[in-house]
């Protein structure tokens, strides 16, 4: 059965792409090249919330992700939030949100967006797993906040 998991991390660093290296890094993402899909997950898959990636194959392989991400120069505070509502045997839903915010505000957004993408489906309810990260900058740092959705391994980038 195909898995999706969830991992989240957050960095922060001299540059905004640093600190997005370093949050994608304390997920355990930052070793492949990220090909962004909308929010459906596939019927037959299986979620779930890992903290931090497992290994997913070698480096330089491509990884398909649902992403959210916040990014803030200092002083300040980003955050990103990811809810997801799978279906048993039937295609569930992501919803991504992030902001210069806090993660109540990240949570309800991704909330409310959850039910009306499920809603514009006329797909079943079901209640909506969420998670949230969060981080703060200094003056003169920058900071990303991110929550992943990998669906399964790796791939090359060429074919073999």
């Amino acid at each position: 059965m195909p898995r999706i998991r969830i991992a989240w991390g957050s960095g922060v660093a001299p540059t905004k792409m640093a600190a997005y290296d370093a949050a994608l890094a304390d997920a355990n993402v930052h070793n492949y090249n990220l090909i962004r899909v909308s929010s459906v997950i596939p019927a037959d898959a299986t979620v779930s919330a890992v903290d931090t990636a497992p290994d997913l194959g070698p480096a330089g392989n491509t990884l398909t992700v649902v992403e959210a991400r916040g990014q803030t120069a200092g002083p300040g505070q980003a955050s990103a939030g990811l809810a997801w509502a799978p279906r048993d045997g039937a295609p569930g839903l992501f919803y991504e949100a992030a902001d210069e915010t806090t993660p109540d505000d990240v949570a309800d957004r991704v909330t409310t967006g959850i039910t009306a993408g499920m809603e514009v489906r006329d797909w079943d309810g079901v209640e909506p797993s969420v998670r949230t990260e969060t981080v703060t900058a200094d003056a003169g740092e920058h900071a990303a906040a991110v929550v992943i959705a990998a669906y399964g391994d790796s791939d090359p980038v060429f074919d073999q």
